[in-house]
């Protein structure tokens, strides 16, 4: 009988993101979500002024979860650090 234990491979969906402290999701295998510059803005003056508050945050903007504003938040900034 074979005692290794195979490691265990999630499968991700865009709209399900799960991540334990052991398993971490890379944000290439996240869907893109699109806001509108408004709640891109707001988003962007939020984060300033209460950081990773992600509840608070989406507390500001209807029918947005704090999963979607974080991951907005993470793959917009993704962005940026692969321009520089």
């Amino acid at each position: 009988m074979d005692t290794q234990r195979k490691p265990k491979h999630l499968k991700t969906n865009p709209t399900t993101i799960v991540a334990s402290s052991s398993d971490q999701v890379s944000s290439l295998e996240w869907e893109e979500i699109a806001m509108a510059q408004e709640e891109d803005d707001l988003i962007c003056r939020m984060y300033k002024l209460v950081g990773e508050r992600w509840d608070l945050i989406a507390g500001r903007i209807p029918g947005r979860t704090a999963e979607e504003i974080e991951r907005f938040w993470v793959m917009k900034n993704h962005r940026r650090s692969q321009l520089r």
